[in-house]
């Protein structure tokens, strides 16, 4: 039975791209047969990925299978995993994300979580010389989810080896990385096609502080004025996703990359507390700006109270 090596769900280019970086590793140096997978449809980003280096998109589960090898990467939480997945025989887990606990294995694993901006780089640390054996498809999937997930290099998450990391890998690819980044991002930021509650779940994580219990989305963009220009219907539709999702309320942050800004949508007296408590916020209105607010693992996730 193959490994399936998959990430979170809402995949963004991390929880696309790493899943690829390491199956490959899995087949050819260390002679495992694996499979990356996907748990539901990946971002515009993540799909320019795919098209731009010309690889698969990895076959969307929904559930994992009793005894099924697993390794689990860009998340450790099992509310981003699939329902069975304690079920599954995880192999491993490598990740950047911090401990959130529930997860259960048959037997001792490999577990590597460093503090580092991507999975991706913490996987070309663990090849050591055989990542210089990957394929340029593999290396342009690891760079896009570097540059992706540092917002090139301008969040706060990113540290000197990330970038260290992804410059290598720019340089044997040929790739500049202003441009390619640029590209990138306006990949990212085309989401007119996209309902609203498809918006809000795109990339977003269920956070709970205090009892209360949220859905926190992130909107990442070099055009923010396509979603803002929606945010009325936008803060209706988040009604229905906390409905939906058995969660108290959702938070909209719409994350300017290029003025290094988020705007958090503010549809009630709740959110317009939590802005103010989490980040000092004045709020007049149905949205706040809050400047430097780039990274949800950093800035704000930490900073929530209500």
């Amino acid at each position: 039975m193959s490994t399936q090596v998959f990430g979170h769900k809402s995949p963004d280019t991390d929880s696309t791209g790493s899943p690829i970086v390491w199956a490959w590793y899995l087949n050819e140096i260390k002679g495992t047969a694996a499979e990356p997978k996907l748990l539901g449809e990946p971002n515009t980003e993540a799909a320019f990925m795919l098209e731009r280096w010309n690889l698969d998109k990895p076959t969307i589960i929904e559930d994992v299978a009793d005894d099924q090898p697993v390794v689990i990467v860009d998340t450790n939480n099992p509310a981003e995993l699939p329902a069975n997945i304690n079920g599954a025989d995880v192999q491993a887990i490598i990740d950047h994300h911090k401990l959130v606990g529930g997860l259960e294995t048959k037997g001792p694993i490999d577990i590597t979580v460093r503090p580092l901006a991507c999975t991706a780089t913490i996987m070309i640390d663990l090849m050591g010389d055989d990542a210089a054996k990957m394929p340029e498809a593999v290396k342009g999937a690891a760079l896009t989810c570097i540059l992706s997930d540092t917002m090139e290099f301008r969040s706060p998450t990113t540290t000197d080896h990330d970038r260290a990391v992804a410059e290598k890998l720019a340089g044997e690819l040929g790739i500049d990385i202003p441009s390619y980044a640029a590209e990138m991002f306006a990949a990212k930021s085309d989401v007119s096609s996209f309902s609203d509650a498809e918006l809000i779940r795109m990339d977003s994580k269920e956070y709970e502080v205090d009892g209360t219990k949220f859905r926190v989305s992130v909107l990442e963009t070099t055009a923010p004025d396509i979603p803002l220009n929606r945010k009325a219907s936008l803060m209706e539709t988040f009604k229905t996703v906390a409905a939906e999702d058995g969660v108290d309320e959702v938070l909209l942050f719409v994350v300017d990359i290029l003025k290094e800004e988020a705007t958090l949508l503010v549809p009630n007296d709740l959110v317009k507390g939590v802005a103010e408590k989490s980040f000092g916020a004045s709020v007049e209105g149905d949205a706040v700006v809050l400047p430097g607010i780039m990274s949800r693992k950093k800035q704000i996730i930490p900073n929530l109270k209500v």
